[in-house]
C-alpha cells in the first residue's frame, strides 16, 4: 500500500457503504413497523424462503446471544475496529482497484448497519429466513449479506493474487 492522494484513493468508494447502511436501516425499520414479531408471524414467500421479524442479541448464527449483554459492546467494538482498519486500507488503495474497495465498502456498510441496531435497539433485526424442509438457516439481514459477500470477495482476491504470482 502506498501514499495516494485522498481524492484518488479508495475512500471514494465509501459512498457504497453509505448506501448499504441506509438500505439496511430502512429495511429493518420497515420490518419493525409492519411485521409482527416472531416465527409465528412469518410471511411465506417461496417454498424455501420466509420473511420474518426476529431479534438477534448475538453475532452471526446468534453466537453469544444467551449472554448477559456484554456481547453487545464487544461486537460493537469489533465493528468499529474493523471499520477503521478497512477505511485506512481504502485510503492507501487507488480508487481504480475496484474489487478490494467494493469488498471493503460492503463490509463497512454492513458492520455499521448492525452497530446501529446494537446501539439503538440493543439487538440486531433479522428478517431473512431460508430453509429446506424442517432445517432453517439462521435468520439474517442485508448487513449480514453484504459483510459475507465482501469477505468472500477478499478471499477470492487472495486466490487470484496467488495464481497471478505463480504465473
Amino acid at each position: 500500500m502506498s501514499n495516494i492522494p485522498l481524492k484518488q484513493s479508495g475512500v471514494r468508494w465509501l459512498w457504497l457503504a453509505i448506501v448499504i447502511f441506509f438500505a439496511d436501516i430502512g429495511i429493518k425499520l420497515f420490518v419493525m413497523d409492519n411485521m409482527g414479531y416472531g416465527w409465528a408471524n412469518r410471511i411465506e414467500v417461496l417454498p424455501f424462503f420466509n420473511l420474518l421479524y426476529v431479534h438477534n442479541y448475538g453475532a452471526a448464527f446468534s453466537f453469544l446471544s444467551d449472554q448477559a449483554g456484554w456481547q453487545r459492546w464487544l461486537f460493537t467494538g469489533i465493528a468499529f475496529v474493523v471499520t477503521a482498519l478497512l477505511t485506512y486500507w481504502m485510503s492507501k488503495l487507488p480508487a481504480k482497484e475496484k474489487w478490494n474497495n467494493i469488498a471493503y465498502a460492503m463490509i463497512i456498510g454492513g458492520a455499521v448497519g448492525n452497530v446501529f441496531d446494537r446501539v439503538v435497539h440493543g439487538f440486531v433485526v433479522d428478517y431473512l429466513d431460508f430453509f429446506w424442509g424442517n432445517y432453517h438457516w439462521p435468520a439474517f439481514n442485508l448487513a449480514d449479506t453484504t459483510i459475507c459477500i465482501g469477505a468472500a470477495m477478499i478471499i477470492l482476491d487472495g486466490f487470484r493474487r496467488k495464481e497471478d504470482a505463480a504465473a
